[in-house]
């Protein structure tokens, strides 16, 4: 408490506020170019949103106009040819019918469709004059489309350039109607002159990545197509009706691009403008703001550079005592240097240290690291893991002999044998990139698949069964340089029980304490499962659930099937003897019991529910395989 205070009092000589308002008061005074250059940032952000909105609309404005145009053009030639199809082609109805609709749509050039096998081609004979071109190039442009028209009266709705065939701008418009496929030529003129609005360049392309309409006609009657381009797959691949990106050309140009996609034949329009044009009257101004900025800015480092100098050293020693301890070692050590705020930071920060050092003895402490590093968030989340539970075989006589040998120091005795005993184990598991759950007693919890996992299952049902392995190994080590019947270090026989299931893993606890566990059923049957070791005389038992993901890695011995509280089928438990590969260790159960000094039990006499009555043995004949 005393430390705490003086800590709290220590009267600060040359803060750091006065050496940063000294540097800040200074920049200021000698930093307006900055501000110019500020200024000419914001007023080139409002030309980039204004440039943004005024292409976007221009574009909106010429999808609508195109989108208008096609509707009109599309009800118009369906009308006219139903009309047609209820006449005969050469009646005076039909011919009034053509010349008004030619009249009323100047801009149509010719109307194809089927009835039945017979095609019709009805040309505006005023329009092809007035572009001085033959009417008789609709009849062959007509031939050479007939697979088109096909699949127009199969239903499909198509956009095609027939500028190529035409050598004047003219567009192509397939669609399906009553008794087969239609088409109509249109003058894309109109378009054309809405897609050149200002530094705003629009086309239209179709499905295929055709230039249909262009403000440059030679765009167009050269049939580009751009359906390779990496903004046209980005139309295509975007499930928007309409949007907008910065987009940089194959030549290395940046455009403000937008689209939308029509409503016709999967055409799209897009529109653009480029984007150093938008910014050329900014760019020169910013050009010489920055001049005169630089020539501030370096004045002011070099005075903020002697300045920084008793900050920055001692901040540095700070941050890199900051990643020691981020990397799970506590022990730093700093020495507090000037009299200012870092000083003291220094000073408490030490003091820290020395506290994290101690709360990680209490903690799982890589945990209690990856949720300070929010790799661990608060809350439960299912997990599918392999939960592992040990104890140590006759604990409670252990004991009292201890009791009963060292009287009151017996409680430090028992203590620093556990110790030795859980650093071995808590090792195995780590090793296998498991977690220690918790102690209990003289038995422990830990998971795998949980807070680190492999991305396998089976790895981690493996690896949880090669810690169990591992620590059978350690015991048998440690047991060989003890001597019997020594009451201060008794030899160790353990049980584990091992199951695999979907958990609910997550901080558990109060807002004052909490703990990274798993909880759920699998858990309750692995800590279930363990206590079956000693009626059946073994060290590793795990359940089928687990069995059923590692039996080809392991040599197991299949026992008495049991039935478990709470469930309707008998449950399979197998154990573990050593690895399937391994020409080391045992290879039968036979084996581990007289490596281990187990007593092979008779297990039709054995009660294992004499506690809790959890468990009844299934009198379930095993078959044995052939």
């Amino acid at each position: 408490m005393d430390n705490g205070n003086n800590a709290s009092f220590t009267k600060v000589r040359f803060s750091i506020g006065v050496k940063l308002i000294t540097i800040i008061t200074f920049i200021v005074l000698m930093s307006l170019g900055s501000i110019i250059a500020l200024v000419s940032w914001l007023v080139r952000e409002d030309l980039r949103i204004a440039a943004e909105e005024s292409n976007f609309e221009a574009n909106r404005y010429s999808a609508m106009a195109a989108e208008l145009v096609f509707e009109n053009i599309h009800s118009n030639s369906g009308m006219l040819m139903r009309i047609i199809a209820a006449e005969e082609a050469e009646s005076p109805i039909a011919d009034e019918s053509s010349d008004f609709f030619f009249e009323r749509n100047p801009h149509a050039a010719a109307i194809f469709f089927t009835a039945g096998s017979q095609g019709q081609v009805l040309a505006n004979g005023r329009f092809f004059e007035s572009k001085g071109i033959s009417e008789a190039l609709a009849e062959t442009y007509m031939d050479a489309q007939r697979i088109t028209l096909r699949r127009a009266a199969a239903g499909e709705t198509m956009l095609l350039n027939a500028a190529p065939h035409f050598a004047v701008p003219l567009l192509a418009l397939f669609f399906p109607w009553q008794t087969g496929g239609g088409a109509v030529l249109l003058d894309p003129a109109d378009l054309n002159e809405s897609f050149g609005m200002g530094i705003n360049q629009s086309f239209m392309i179709n499905d295929s990545g055709d230039i249909l309409a262009h403000g440059d006609f030679e765009q167009a009657r050269k049939n580009e197509n751009v359906a390779g381009s990496e903004f046209t797959r980005f139309i295509w691949e975007n499930p928007a009706r309409s949007a907008q990106t910065l987009y940089t050309d194959e030549n290395g140009t940046r455009y403000f691009s937008a689209f939308t996609k029509l409503n016709t034949a999967g055409a799209a329009v897009i529109t653009r403008i480029e984007y150093d044009k938008v910014f050329e009257g900014i760019a020169a101004t910013t050009r010489r703001n920055i001049y005169l900025t630089g020539a501030v800015l370096s004045i002011s480092i070099i005075l903020i550079w002697f300045f920084s100098k008793t900050i920055s050293i001692p901040l540095k020693s700070l941050a890199a005592a900051a990643q020691t301890i981020e990397g799970g070692a506590f022990d730093v050590s700093l020495k507090p240097k000037g009299s200012d705020e870092i000083g003291v930071l220094t000073a408490s920060f030490q003091r820290m240290c020395a506290a994290l050092g101690i709360f990680g003895r209490f903690t799982n402490r890589d945990i209690a690291l990856r949720a300070m590093r929010g790799e661990i968030k608060p809350g439960g989340s299912p997990k599918h893991a392999t939960i592992l539970f040990s104890d140590i075989r006759e604990f409670t006589a252990i004991s009292e002999k201890f009791a009963n040998t060292f009287g009151d120091e017996s409680s430090d005795r028992i203590v620093q044998w556990l110790n030795g005993y859980f650093t071995q184990m808590v090792e195995c598991v780590e090793k296998t990139g498991g977690v220690v759950d918790k102690f209990i007693g003289d038995g422990l919890m830990a998971h795998w698949g949980t807070a680190y996992t492999t991305g396998s299952v089976r790895k981690d049902a493996y690896n949880c069964i090669r810690a169990a392995l591992m620590m059978r190994s350690v015991l048998y080590r440690m047991n060989k340089n003890r001597k019997i019947g020594d009451p201060g270090d008794p030899r160790i026989r353990i049980g584990c029980g091992i199951n695999t299931g979907t958990v609910v893993a997550g901080q558990i606890g109060s807002d004052l304490r909490m703990e990274y566990t798993v909880t759920g059923d699998p858990v309750n049957l692995a800590s279930r499962v363990q206590d079956l070791n000693k009626p059946l005389g073994t060290d590793i038992l795990i359940t089928e659930n687990t069995w059923h993901l590692v039996r080809k890695k392991f040599i197991t011995v299949e026992m008495p099937p049991v039935r478990v509280k709470g469930k309707e089928k008998p449950l399979r438990i197998f154990a573990v003897v050593n690895f399937a590969r391994s020409e080391k260790g045992p290879q039968s159960l036979a084996k581990v019991r007289k490596i281990l000094s187990i007593r092979a039990p008779d297990l039709s006499k054995v009660d294992i529910n004499v506690n809790e009555k959890k468990y009844s043995i299934a009198r379930i004949k095993i078959r044995k395989k052939k």
